[in-house]
């Protein structure tokens, strides 16, 4: 049973007893404003590439670049990895579109403790998404084995949505966050990172 078998997120609740929830995000929508150079990459590739074309433009034009310019300021404490898999047993594996990961002491190929963040990229089904996401994040949980909460994000590129996942708990985020908005959502999730950095005592 690999991370796409269920097709909706009640499914895996329910398979793995977590309990739902819906929340607002702790944090000022500015807080952490996106630099310039963010703005005009992200505004260039929404203007002039085909972004949307499928999910893997998504990633490269629209996604990868947020998640990049959100973790410089955090490369010493954190490394971002593409498409590696992850794995507890055979119900439980799969290869999420990008990890954030504490950082090696051993170098930057090395994966270390995947405790931070997953993004999922879907372009349109944000359901499927969040039932893929939701079994990513429990399959950390059980591999980290420290009972701290993950947190994972569900994208199609345009809008972003946040969830996070204690023991038994998974609470989705229910702000609107856009690209449109691209301070709110670089705040959003640099708050994510900082919470992490926090919890982790990183």
């Amino acid at each position: 049973m690999g991370f796409r078998t269920y097709k909706t997120l009640g499914d895996v609740l329910k398979a793995y007893s977590i309990r739902y929830e819906e929340a607002r995000l702790p944090t000022e929508r500015n807080t952490w404003p996106a630099p310039s150079e963010l703005h005009e990459e992200i505004t260039f590739n929404r203007t002039e590439i085909a972004y949307d074309a499928s999910e893997a433009a998504i990633c490269e034009n629209v996604i990868y670049p947020i998640l990049r310019a959100v973790w410089k300021p955090y490369r010493q404490t954190f490394a971002i990895w593409s498409h590696k898999p992850i794995e507890l047993n055979d119900e439980l594996s799969g290869v999420p579109d990008y990890i954030f990961a504490r950082k090696s002491v051993f170098g930057k190929v090395v994966f270390d403790t995947p405790y931070v963040a997953m993004v999922e990229a879907k372009k349109e089904d944000f359901t499927m998404g969040w039932a893929q996401c939701a079994l990513e994040m429990y399959t950390i949980q059980q591999l980290n084995q420290d009972g701290n909460p993950v947190y994972d994000i569900v994208s199609n590129g345009d809008l972003w949505e946040i969830g996070i996942l204690s023991p038994h708990k998974l609470i989705l985020y229910k702000d609107t966050l856009a690209c449109d908005d691209l301070n709110g959502l670089f705040s959003a999730l640099t708050y994510v990172l900082e919470t992490c950095k926090r919890i982790y005592n990183l």
